[in-house]
């Protein structure tokens, strides 16, 4: 049976940002309006933060900010001060023109009635959208690829939220190292943290040294391999990180859920991860789980070993033009496409 007893929030591991701040290495994360309405969203966000969850990832696009706001201001009114919350947020690629991802933010401190973020994100590195519930063929003719004087349009615009107070730290979000390139040349101010998929089978171990060795700090995004993510990205020949049978054998090993593994190794590797569940014996257990019993070197060495090169969200919904390979948005030829 799951121990259900809240978690220490001072025994959870901290990643340090630029400045010497330091975040919660596992968090909770708000995407699940795909299968979960945002009712449920914002009760699983209450229990986790009563369960001893200090981390919360939102994002105006997951439709529930609204809600998840006062269940922040019921947790505050409950003892947790602000300061020990830190709270990111996303601005959606429908609201990358002039002015418009500061709107995005003032808007997302409304619903979660706040009066800043902690860190707030560019999403994607371009401004292509789909409507909820796309289908995997959807393609929106407006579409373009990586464009940086666009990009750069939007960066300068949280820049502007940052010295406003709106957001502590600004960040950037499903990169590659051929954006970022070209995007630290011009950026002005770098970001101080990165989102990326990250999780056993696609462990993305060159950009999550680049990141780091530029001092940006990673947060893992499907860090269980997202076995309920949108039907729009799920294709034939995706690995289960869950049911790989080295994941499996190192979870019999600890008597732990093969989920538990997966973030074990995500935090001693170095990176947040933000997994996302509405039911409190998963998102309990998903906390105590980076608070005791880590793998062993060996446990690591073989987790390395399962790389996969499984990429999950594939974005394929953002593709421009003609395009019908999704490769193209993750410059895997090492050139930004399009250009």
């Amino acid at each position: 049976m799951a121990d259900m007893r809240p978690v220490d929030p001072n025994l959870v591991p901290k990643l340090k940002l630029k400045g010497g701040e330091k975040m919660p290495m596992i968090g909770m994360g708000t995407f699940g309006s795909d299968r979960y309405d945002a009712a449920q969203v914002a009760g699983a966000v209450r229990g986790a933060a009563r369960a001893g969850y200090r981390l919360f990832d939102c994002a105006s696009v997951y439709g529930n900010e609204a809600l998840i706001g006062p269940v922040f201001a019921e947790i505050m009114g409950e003892g947790v001060s602000r300061d020990e919350l830190f709270i990111t947020s996303k601005v959606w690629n429908d609201m990358h023109g002039p002015g418009q991802a500061i709107a995005s933010c003032e808007q997302t401190l409304r619903d979660l009635r706040l009066d800043y973020v902690d860190l707030f994100f560019v999403h994607w590195p371009f401004p292509n959208f789909h409507p909820k519930g796309a289908a995997p063929d959807y393609h929106n003719p407006d579409s373009r690829p990586f464009i940086i004087q666009e990009f750069m349009g939007v960066w300068q615009q949280l820049q502007t939220l940052k010295a406003r107070g709106l957001t502590r730290h600004i960040g950037v979000s499903n990169m590659t190292i051929p954006k970022m390139e070209l995007f630290l040349k011009e950026c002005g101010e770098p970001p101080a943290a990165v989102e990326m998929e990250m999780h056993p089978c696609f462990q993305q171990e060159e950009l999550l040294r680049y990141m780091v060795g530029h001092g940006i700090a990673p947060i893992g995004f499907c860090p269980l391999g997202s076995p309920e993510r949108p039907e729009r990205d799920v294709t034939p020949g995706d690995v289960s990180d869950m049911e790989h049978p080295v994941v499996q054998a190192i979870a019999a090993a600890h008597g732990v859920h093969p989920a538990l593994v997966c973030l074990k190794w995500a935090v001693q590797r170095g990176h947040a991860a933000i997994p996302f569940s509405v039911r409190p014996e998963e998102y309990i257990s998903n906390l105590r789980a980076v608070t005791e019993d880590p793998l062993t070197d060996q446990e690591m060495r073989a987790i390395k070993a399962v790389e996969s090169g499984c990429r999950l969200v594939k974005g394929q919904v953002f593709l421009w033009g003609e395009h019908k390979d999704w490769r193209l948005l993750w410059d895997e030829d090492g050139a930004i496409a399009g250009w």
